[in-house]
Formats: C-alpha cells, structure tokens, sequence
C-alpha cells in the first residue's frame, strides 16, 4: 500500500474511532443506564433515541458505515503490523497487544449484539427495549459475553483516545503522553462504571 494512502487511512481510523464511534459508545451507555432507573426509565430513554429525526440516516452514515471502516481496517492493522516500538515503556507496548485484541473480540461482540438487538426489531421485534435486554441477559453465559464485551469497549475506547492524540501529534511530550494515560484511566473507570450498573440492572 502507498505510504500516503496508509497514512491517510490510519489517520481516518483513528479519527473514526473517537469521533462518531466513541462519542456514540458514551451516549449507548448513558442511555442504557437509564436502566437503573427501572423499565419504564430506559424504555422512555430508548423510544426517544430509536425516534430521532433521520434515524436511519443517522445510524447509517454516523453509527454502521464509520464502525465497519474501523473495524475491517483495524482487522488489517491487527493482522498485519509489527509490535510496537520499544521506545514505548512496558505497559505501553502491553496496551498496544491488548487493543488489538479488545479490537478483534469486539467484531464479533458488536456484530452479535446488533443481531440480537437491532437486527431483531428489522425482521419484526416491536422494539429494542428492557424485557428484551433483560431476556438476553438472563442466560449467565450471554451475560458473561456482555460484560466482557462492555470492558473490552470501554478499555478499547479510552487507550484508543491515548493513541489518538499522540497519533494527531496532540501529545508530543512524555509528561503530555503521561497525563493522557491518566485522563484515559479515567475515562475507564467512569464508564466502566456506567455500563456494568446498566448491565445488571437488566439482571
């Protein structure tokens, strides 16, 4: 592949994975949160987004179109690059492993919780709303899936945001690097936090 074009299409990756998928992945766990306000809660919070002026617009070209470009492509990276390199410290170079496959499992995670959820309501579910998350989440080991794929989002999400500023070159300094690792801890624990009390109150 051209240098150019590579380096055009990681940027855009990077690009892609904060901005429209990280910032829609905050707004699904808000909203999914909602749940521990009980059923009627999270079914007013999810009529109101599954309502939304141009939805299916929306969901194409803001949700399903950026997510399947990082996706495939991140597969490719995945599949394809070297470690990182070693002026990276340990822990550095250890996020990098666990962000490609993090990457990797949540292809599988987010194409079988569209199934079971979007997919569902095209071919006839009234609407994706808590006894529906509630019946996917009462089988033990499909809760399991979830709250592995919830972590593995979370944690892909904050160090994507990491690698997303020095990438931009936003972060050039190892102090700016250090304190953005602690600002994506943050981001890892709040919304950890949000989306496992939004899983259990399914529960």
């Amino acid at each position: 592949m051209d240098n150019n074009r590579e380096f055009l299409m990681r940027r855009l990756h990077s690009l892609l994975g904060i901005i429209p998928i990280g910032l829609f992945l905050t707004q699904h766990l808000i909203v999914n949160h909602f749940a521990t306000q009980g059923v009627e809660s999270f079914n007013t919070a999810s009529h109101f987004m599954a309502n939304l002026p141009f939805v299916i617009f929306l969901e194409i070209f803001v949700i399903y179109l950026p997510l399947m470009y990082h996706a495939f492509y991140g597969l490719y990276i995945a599949f394809t690059s070297k470690n990182n390199p070693g002026h990276y410290s340990y822990l550095r170079n250890m996020l990098f492993v666990a962000q490609r496959y993090t990457g990797v499992f949540l292809v599988v995670f987010i194409a079988w919780h569209v199934f079971e959820t979007r997919f569902q309501v095209a071919i006839g579910a009234d609407e994706a709303d808590f006894n529906m998350m509630a019946n996917i989440l009462d089988n033990p080991f499909m809760l399991a899936f979830y709250i592995v794929g919830v972590l593995a989002a979370v944690f892909h999400f904050a160090n994507g945001i990491w690698s997303f500023l020095v990438t931009w070159g936003i972060t050039q300094s190892e102090a700016a690097q250090k304190n953005a690792t602690y600002f994506t801890l943050l981001v890892f624990i709040v919304l950890s936090i949000i989306g496992m009390r939004a899983l259990f109150a399914f529960v």
